[in-house]
């Protein structure tokens, strides 16, 4: 038999997936809305928490919650880590930078092969569609490395977003570890997501012809909301015969 709040979800989903409810829409308040249904606030929030795991509601804290307007995937093309033209171009991303000096620590120290405390850049990029958190990318280049129109300005990194490099020109090696987990406190507050929402996480290391490390990326992408595509390119050796 199913749950009481498995119901809820049920008759939620289907308000929403017929226009009863409409994208943007703001839902009652979670006491509101257990006192209709007639039951805890505890099963009203299992049965939004259904509804957030789906991409159909999304949970401001502080404002309440909302129905989810449909957000559109972005393709992610492994090897240099770029976004597919079309998608980026089509999903209109807006993009907030923050960047922050700071010291190696704990595996970033791994990452960028650099001892404990060397001065970092830290860039923190969220992309938004309208006002939707779309992803997330923290990008750590080696102090000195960094050119000073970033730290001016902060144009490369605003076309991070977009290309997943803060440097020019590209590295000779790029490094990509992809996983699915589910997301930190940190990104499920930053991106406005589920707890129980898989999201697709890439470590993206950039090194030069010497082998340094000169740039280590963190992104994550709510797994509804990006498709991964990586092309692997066989080169062919071919002799020609001589007569």
């Amino acid at each position: 038999m199913a749950s009481r709040h498995h119901d809820i979800a049920d008759n939620l989903r289907h308000q929403i997936t017929t226009g009863r409810i409409k994208p943007g829409e703001r839902l009652p308040s979670e006491s509101g809305l257990a006192g209709q249904y007639k039951v805890s606030t505890a099963t009203l929030r299992r049965a939004l928490g259904v509804l957030q795991g789906e991409g159909l509601v999304e949970k401001i804290h502080g404002k309440g919650n909302f129905i989810r307007r449909p957000l559109r995937k972005i393709t992610y093309v492994g090897g240099w880590g770029t976004l597919a033209p079309r998608t980026a171009a089509d999903a209109d991303l807006r993009i907030t930078v923050r960047t922050t000096a700071m010291g190696a620590r704990g595996d970033l120290t791994a990452l960028l092969r650099v001892p404990n405390g060397s001065p970092l850049t830290e860039f923190l990029c969220l992309s938004y569609e309208g006002k939707s958190p779309h992803s997330m990318a923290r990008i750590y280049v080696p102090h000195e490395m960094t050119p000073t129109a970033v730290l001016g300005d902060g144009l490369p990194c605003a076309r991070a977003e977009a290309s997943f490099l803060v440097l020019r020109p590209p590295p000779a090696e790029v490094r990509e570890t992809v996983s699915a987990r589910l997301p930190t406190p940190e990104e499920t507050s930053a991106l406005r997501i589920s707890s129980a929402l898989a999201v697709l996480a890439i470590t993206r290391v950039a090194a030069d012809t010497t082998g340094r490390v000169v740039e280590a990326a963190l992104l994550v992408f709510p797994g509804d909301r990006v498709d991964a595509v990586f092309t692997t390119h066989h080169v062919i050796n071919e002799r020609k015969t001589q007569g």
